[in-house]
């Protein structure tokens, strides 16, 4: 039984699929599914959710007014005294819903704070009481897990070095769905992951997680085999509690992801409770060739290159042809359309492939991640900000949540909020060095320069390891000379910005870093001839984080950059008049 059922018109989905998000962000469950086959299956499917859900949001535009089926819905739950309507472009409403409140979303630019939206979250608290999201986090947070487990990266043994996302993947997927049952506290996949490839014992292992118990094991795939070896051991006495060998077809691979952790709540003698024997029954994507793609798309978002993004973009794409209603991919495909779109005002913003992503699952983490990016690239921070915070609560441990988090709270200069979140991101994996690397910034704009030295070598030390392996990183290189300018290695620095110049000159986001460096550097006539250069070939986002960017404050006087930024906003303005009169 659904919350909230909306009837809407199949003409208006991208205008209804925002305020699906919303109300699903404040924690009602919403029943629209646009996507459901028609016929006879479909029409009794309609009636009974119809039937079953607490409350109808009717959506009136010029087209749904017109649907007799929207009207035949409307007047079903209007005699059920379960209507809230709202009203898009003004629409005229049909004679007989005159009379009923409506609630007018036009400009509401899918902002939940908008007082629009607002006004109907309090019509619907009056027929259905506050979201039972807030109540369901705190009821969650006061249970204890009785056991703890660390799940270390299972060995690749199939001989093939590109074959660790595989892997990889199957350990992360491991670590989430046991991260399913409240009786188990499972050590957070950073940490886990920190003993790849490490010599210690189980026993050493259990003392430094504090985990009860460790599963270790190792994935073999050749062609459409599998082998997979898991043991759970007692990490108190590094004795050996459950153990097993798997020799399976690739396709079977979700049932054999099951098996492993219905195996160790057996071997652990838990019980698990209704819901939680749902969730671990429910998968993602059934299609394996999809899932092999996402995994190979999420190592290399793991990677940080920007470089790496259109792979990453055409994986997903590929992934959602085979299996349309994967979420994961969608999610994945957006974040790295936004980092696309911040370098170039042609490439896509990510706002569809996120709005699917949370249409085919709202209790997805990076689904609300990468809606918060999307809004983010717009200058939306408080919009962006709220979506990332119901990623945080689905999944505290959410890299991107905690990374376009900080983001949203550096663009509103709300600093030690800012701080928290890329903290936060850096300590889920500690290979990142995005987050850490805009932590310095807010120390510094806070006024606490210890704070900022410390962040910057740390940030500085993870980017030398990274160009260490990727001479040509340019995200690394732009991060990283910036952070050299602020420790004082002026020399360095610049030798960095000339060696990225040449490396990667399209790449319009490591120029914008090299300004801020160079800025840094008190090199402004050089950091303005940059900038003339590059700000042309950014987007919208790109000119209005300019505006709260911290590092340009130095240069906000300087007439020509007023200048080159007045031009840049005035051509957007430009473009956004003739795309208004188109």
């Amino acid at each position: 039984m659904a919350d909230i059922f909306i009837s809407y018109s199949r003409q208006d989905k991208a205008r209804v699929a925002p305020l699906v998000a919303a109300l699903e962000a404040e924690g009602w469950s919403v029943w629209w599914d646009p996507e459901i086959a028609p016929g006879e299956e479909f029409d009794g499917l309609i009636s009974r959710e119809l039937d079953a859900a607490r409350s109808l949001v009717v959506v009136w535009t010029a087209q749904s007014v017109d649907s007799r089926w929207v009207r035949g819905e409307a007047r079903d739950a209007a005699d059920r005294g379960v209507l809230v309507p709202v009203r898009l472009d003004n629409a005229r409403l049909p004679i007989d819903f005159r009379a009923v409140h409506t609630t007018d979303l036009d400009g509401w630019g899918d902002d939940p704070q908008h007082p629009a939206f607002q006004g109907l979250r309090k019509a619907l608290e009056a027929k259905l009481g506050p979201p039972r999201k807030a109540t369901a986090v705190a009821a969650a947070a006061e249970k204890k897990p009785e056991v703890s487990i660390c799940v270390l990266p299972f060995a690749n043994m199939s001989g093939d070095p590109e074959q660790e996302y595989f892997s990889d993947g199957i350990t992360e997927d491991i670590i989430t769905d046991l991260g399913k049952v409240s009786a188990l506290s499972i050590v957070a996949r950073n940490m886990a992951f920190s003993f790849k490839g490490a010599k210690g014992g189980v026993g050493e292992i259990g003392r430094q997680t504090k985990a009860a118990y460790v599963l270790a094991g190792s994935v073999r795939k050749a062609g459409a085999r599998v082998r997979i070896t898991a043991q759970l051991v007692n990490a108190a006495n590094e004795g050996q509690v459950w153990g097993e060998r798997y020799d399976r077809d690739l396709n079977d691979i979700f049932a054999l992801q099951d098996e492993i952790s219905r195996a160790i709540v057996a071997a652990l003698k838990l019980t698990l409770l209704p819901e939680e024997k749902r969730a671990l029954e429910q998968r993602a994507t059934t299609n394996v060739k999809a899932y092999k793609f996402y995994l190979m798309a999420r190592q290399f978002s793991v990677m940080g290159n920007e470089r790496h993004q259109e792979i990453i973009v055409r994986l997903c794409k590929r992934a959602v042809e085979l299996d349309p209603s994967y979420a994961a991919p969608w999610a994945t495909m957006a974040i790295a359309q936004w980092d696309m779109h911040r370098r170039s005002a042609c490439a896509e913003d990510g706002q569809e492939a996120a709005y699917q992503a949370m249409r085919l699952d709202p209790r997805l983490a990076d689904a609300h991640a990468a809606l918060g990016a999307a809004h983010q690239g717009q200058g939306r921070y408080e919009v962006g900000l709220k979506a990332c915070e119901s990623a945080l609560q689905l999944d505290p441990n959410s890299y991107e949540g905690n990374r376009i988090a900080g983001m949203c709270s550096m663009a509103l200069r709300r600093y030690d909020d800012a701080i928290r979140y890329f903290e936060a991101a850096a300590t889920v994996v500690d290979t990142e060095f995005t987050a850490a690397s805009f932590a310095p910034q807010c120390y510094e704009a806070k006024g606490d320069a210890a704070g900022a030295v410390v962040a910057s070598r740390r940030a500085l030390t993870r980017i030398e390891a990274v160009i260490a392996a990727e001479p040509d990183h340019g995200r690394a290189l732009g991060y990283g000379a910036g952070l050299l300018a602020s420790l004082g290695e002026a020399d360095r620095a610049m030798e960095w910005i000339e060696r990225g110049t040449l490396l990667d000159p399209d790449n319009t986001i490591l120029h914008f870093n090299f300004v801020c460096a160079l800025t840094r550097l008190r090199e402004f006539e050089a950091a303005i001839d940059l900038l003339s250069n590059v700000i042309d070939k950014g987007s919208q986002g790109w000119l209005t984080w300019l505006d709260s960017d911290t590092d340009f404050d130095p240069l906000r006087s300087h007439p020509r950059f007023i200048e080159i930024v007045q031009k840049a906003k005035a051509r957007f303005a430009l473009q956004e008049a003739a795309g208004s009169d188109a």
